[in-house]
């Protein structure tokens, strides 16, 4: 990060000064707003209180709007939260419980309305309706122990025994975030053992990550390998995590030859890497580290979430020829998978409510302090974006109703946090979300614009419809910005659970249709009016497009790893760190 200079004072000692205390100024005010930008808040707010001031005819409107639908909705004996989940308990429905839930909900209609005035940056309405939704959330009727039949309803049936159990849990958690072991002993899943068990070596190792190539379990595999990119804001074994919820052990037991990076997790130290080194030692050198395992066969590549981005800004470098040092060490690319990965960030969902310029200052701020985001620090951006699921209804269900969630292979996952590199994330703010270079074609490797456009591989894009981190609609957007023939498919679930989709899985569905380059579907909409419904896993329809694109099997002792460095999983995805 390059820090600009804020001060004319000949002593340089007095700039660097003044930018320390102007730092510490906003880092402190943030603690305040829940991580959020306070510049950011308040540009925000005084749109808003402008606007409001100016609509007294607009704002008697909304409340006699919103009046008038809950008095019609009570005559007609419909309940307006009937899809709430809040209130799904049919206690809700009696006094003075329903009261409190239906006005709860007048109210959230209302600020709904209000937060989405003519005239409001639209950056700024999502702004204010997202903030004023979190304290509504917080508001809720349903997070008060008083006003909650269900709560007061297990207290009473287990003589307060739900709530015992639930401040002991309370006390478990306020014991971990001060770095205390737990007084409750939980289940916790083993690294190489419960989860990220496949049987594999890491072949390859530098500083930034390590290859993992898995054994086969068939006599025969495709001759083309596939090579798997995912996201370094988590550990690579989300797509490996138990045996029956491994996207990896499903690939290898049909016959795939699987490699796969694992991030290191880095420290300080680290402050410094960038995109660059991302792109170089994470995609390049282990791309032509599977080009020489694989003897020179052509390679079926796969990004997830972050990776996607990754992987589409390398595949779109590799396509310009002689514009790569290396690259003639490198494989052809066979075929481009991205599982929740965005190109385009013109449509960034709920995240862009965190992205714009003072917020991505604050980050580079906090940022500046440790050299690193922290991936506690990450968690909770997420967390913060589906806080009534994440959040409150965990609570509640934790602490009043004595319930603690029962530990599973994603839960243990999902608190596997990790960092990011100051210099790295920052530019990624910068450059992709603030700027969406690599979509527009300005993003530039080795001093040259890359383009998307010069993608021609055949490509498999999958989005998800309940994605709050990459909203199905910007994933679909591979299909405009590449040359290449796209089969795109919307998962049933949300960013994690849509993707893991195991074979024999009873709630999953999909919609899958195939775009050739000369006939288009532009409209995200008017696609999903056209693609079939399938009910069941994505992954064998997957597995069956990959067969379509690869030139036959070969023998699998052909594909040993030779001279492994260890066993997986490897060393890097054992680092955590206690931030």
């Amino acid at each position: 990060m390059n820090r600009p200079k804020i001060c004319d004072s000949a002593d340089p000692s007095a700039s660097d000064l003044a930018f320390a205390l102007d730092r510490q100024i906003e880092v402190s005010l943030a603690a305040l707003t829940g991580g959020l930008s306070p510049i950011s808040l308040a540009l925000a707010s005084t749109d808003w209180a402008y606007h409001m001031a100016t609509s007294p005819s607009l704002l008697m409107c909304h409340t006699l709007d919103t009046w008038r639908q809950t008095t019609e909705a009570h005559a007609a004996q419909k309940d307006l939260t009937a899809d709430d989940p809040r209130y799904a308990d049919a206690n809700w429905q009696t006094w003075p419980f329903s009261g409190a839930k239906d006005m709860h909900h007048m109210v959230e209609s209302w600020w709904s309305k209000v937060t989405q005035l003519r005239g409001m940056e639209h950056h700024h309405q999502d702004v204010m309706h997202f903030f004023i939704r979190q304290w509504l959330d917080m508001l809720s009727p349903s997070n008060s122990p008083a006003l909650n039949p269900t709560i007061l309803k297990t207290m009473f049936d287990t003589r307060g025994a739900s709530v015992a159990h639930g401040m002991a849990h309370a006390m478990d958690d306020w014991r971990d975030s001060q770095g205390l072991p737990r007084l409750k002993k939980e289940t916790q899943f083993r690294i190489g053992t419960d989860v990220a068990c496949t049987p594999g070596q890491v072949i390859h190792r530098n500083h930034l990550a390590e290859l993992i190539q898995y054994t086969p379990s068939t006599q025969q595999v495709q001759r083309e390998p596939i090579f798997i990119v995912p996201s370094w804001i988590m550990k690579y074994y989300i797509l490996d995590l138990s045996p029956m919820n491994s996207m990896v052990r499903y690939l290898v037991d049909q016959g795939h030859t699987v490699f796969m990076l694992s991030w290191r997790n880095p420290d300080a130290s680290d402050a410094l890497l960038d995109m660059r080194d991302y792109l170089e030692l994470g995609v390049f050198n282990n791309l032509a580290v599977v080009t020489e395992r694989t003897q020179g066969a052509p390679i079926h590549t796969v990004g997830y979430c972050l990776g996607g981005t990754l992987l589409g800004l390398a595949v779109a470098a590799l396509s310009r020829p002689g514009a790569i040092q290396g690259a003639e060490k490198i494989a052809p690319v066979a075929s481009m998978t991205l599982l929740a990965s965005q190109l385009d960030f013109s449509n960034p969902g709920e995240l862009g409510v965190f992205i714009d310029e003072p917020q991505v200052s604050l980050l580079e701020d906090i940022m500046a302090e440790q050299g690193f985001l922290s991936g506690r620090q990450m968690a909770a951006c997420f967390q913060f974006l589906k806080a009534r699921d994440l959040f409150w209804s965990a609570r509640i269900r934790e602490y009043w109703l004595g319930q603690p969630d029962v530990m599973n292979d994603l839960m243990f996952w999902n608190a596997d946090v990790t960092r990011m590199p100051a210099s790295m994330h920052s530019e990624y703010l910068h450059k992709f979300y603030l700027h969406n270079a690599l979509a527009l074609g300005q993003y530039e490797v080795d001093d040259v614009p890359v383009s998307l456009s010069d993608i021609r591989v055949p490509v498999f894009a999958v989005g998800t419809v309940k994605d709050h981190v990459t909203p199905w609609q910007s994933a679909y957007e591979v299909s405009r910005l590449t040359q290449s023939e796209v089969t795109f498919v919307l998962a049933s679930g949300g960013h994690n659970a849509g993707i893991l989709s195991p074979v024999g899985a009873t709630d999953r569905s999909y919609q899958q249709h195939t775009m050739p380059l000369n006939s288009r579907i532009e409209s995200p909409q008017t696609w999903q009016q056209t693609a079939k419904s399938v009910n069941g896993s994505w992954w064998p329809a997957w597995h069956a497009w990959l067969v379509t694109h690869s030139s036959g099997s070969i023998p699998a002792h052909q594909r040993e790893a030779l001279d492994p460095i260890t066993q997986a999983p490897g060393s890097y995805v054992f680092v955590r760190y206690d931030d």
